[in-house]
């Protein structure tokens, strides 16, 4: 008789094969057993994990790494004074810029080139970013913390799960937008054909798919709930949660996926430098850090660490764990905002409030400060005759809402928009409604609900760079 732990491990081989982690299943299987018994750690175990493995890491970019070393000596350091996460402030920022400018140094000299795998971010801070990851070993580590996340929900390998995750599918002509992937267990839906017309075939081959989860940008889960309740359509019966990444998850869209999908909406953040991970558990939507993958600070406009729960910083984050490309102290221009603890759940993980955006997602109002979307009062009857909407600010102070427009949009349609929106952004912001056809799609598959042309940055000294710039506005 086969025990059932086997049976599990013979499923995560089955599924490491399919994922193309298969080389490096040890690496998983390693990191997801670490993380199933640091998750019972106390606060004091999990710091003196972090500060033994930033120790490991810390030495190794002196020994192995060009950048690194020259930043040491440079300041007149060795790793041996950076006993603590807290004496990281003893380094420089990484910022998007530095790490561009120094990539070559960046990567450790003791690791043949073959372990290095170019990697690119879709560039939404405006500065696309390239890096590498170790190759095989840093998809394994990043799928177990994952799959940890997940299990928070009641994932399991052999569920079946629809993908809505920018995925290009067959083609308009086709009248088939969706694919069968891992051995049948996932159903790859494409973001790019999901109009009124299509919605109806994507929601009957949901129906007969029988998903347990849907895994989804924000946006295109959106999508597909907004039809959804607008015309009555009931929930998937077999759906247990909708596993929400890559994008921020605005409030407004919470309450409508809760409505269309009636389930639980899971969010999670991260970023594709691996350098930050947090989800949400069981008891609360507050995000809970991954200690063991890296170290997050939240630094003020001054450069300093933030007062305390309640106060907006941007992460700052060390990984602790992709020794072929070391990046510490990295800044993410991710803005969020601390939680006080400890959770229900009984993780003693640090935790996040909220994420409140790319720093490219906030407007910039006629006093320089930042606005944040997840502010914002999109969740209003004032939106129900608009298909589409988008922000877009090109100048300091003012914003354009493009929106297109649904058959029954009148101009007490437009009127009661141009109130709402402008009660949300405040009197220091000029709002301008512009009608458009479409909205298109970001090229990873993603609507971008607003778009910032102005060079902003969180810093009080780059925060001064922002002018009253007119590039030409998008067609």
């Amino acid at each position: 008789m086969v025990h059932p732990e086997e049976r599990a491990c013979d499923r995560d081989s089955f599924t490491a094969r399919a994922l193309g982690i298969l080389p490096s299943y040890n690496i998983y299987r390693e990191t997801y057993a670490l993380l199933r018994q640091s998750r019972q750690w106390s606060r004091e175990e999990l710091e003196a994990y972090q500060a033994k493995a930033l120790s490991r890491l810390l030495d190794h970019a002196y020994e192995n790494v060009p950048y690194y070393r020259r930043v040491f000596r440079e300041r007149e350091l060795v790793p041996a004074d950076i006993a603590t996460p807290a004496d990281l402030a003893l380094l420089p920022f990484l910022t998007r810029e530095g790490l561009q400018n120094n990539l070559s140094d960046l990567k450790a000299r003791n690791y043949p080139e073959s372990a290095f795998e170019y990697v690119t971010t879709g560039g939404s801070t405006g500065i696309p970013v390239g890096f590498y990851y170790e190759k095989g070993a840093s998809r394994a580590r990043e799928w177990a913390f994952m799959k940890t996340q997940w299990d928070r929900v009641g994932y399991r390998f052999r569920d079946r799960c629809v993908i809505l995750r920018g995925y290009i599918v067959g083609s308009p002509h086709s009248g088939v937008y969706w694919k069968k992937a891992l051995f049948g267990r996932w159903l790859l839906m494409s973001s790019h054909c999901m109009t009124d017309e299509n919605l109806p075939a994507y929601i009957d081959r949901i129906r007969k798919f029988r998903p347990r989860f849907i895994q989804a940008y924000p946006s295109m889960a959106v999508v597909l709930a907004r039809y959804m309740v607008e015309h009555d359509v009931e929930p998937f019966p077999t759906v247990k949660a909708i596993l929400c990444g890559s994008e921020n998850l605005y409030p407004w869209q919470r309450s409508m996926l809760a409505e269309a999908f009636g389930c639980r909406v899971f969010s999670w953040y991260g970023n594709s430098e691996q350098t930050v991970l947090a989800g949400e558990c069981e008891e609360s939507t507050h995000y809970h850090i991954f200690p063991e993958y890296g170290i997050v600070e939240l630094i003020g406009r001054d450069g300093r660490p933030v007062s305390g729960p309640g106060t907006m910083g941007e992460v700052v984050a060390t990984n602790l764990t992709n020794y072929v490309c070391p990046l510490i102290r990295y800044r993410t221009m991710d803005l969020a905002t601390e939680a006080e603890g400890p959770c229900a759940c009984g993780r003693a993980y640090p935790l996040l409030k909220r994420v409140e955006g790319r720093v490219q997602d906030f407007i910039v109002t006629g006093k320089g400060e930042l606005l944040s979307g997840i502010t914002m009062n999109i969740d209003t009857d004032a939106f129900d005759n608009v298909k589409q909407f988008q922000f877009y600010q090109e100048k300091v102070g003012e914003v354009i809402l493009n929106i297109v427009r649904k058959p029954a949009f009148s101009e007490r349609d437009a009127e009661y928009l141009y109130h709402e929106a402008s009660r949300s952004c405040g009197d220091d912001v000029a709002i301008t409604i512009r009608y458009v056809e479409s909205i298109p799609l970001t090229a990873r598959g993603k609507y971008r609900y607003f778009v910032q042309n102005l060079p902003v940055r969180f810093g009080e000294r780059e925060a001064t760079k922002v002018e009253h710039t007119s590039p030409d506005i998008p067609a």
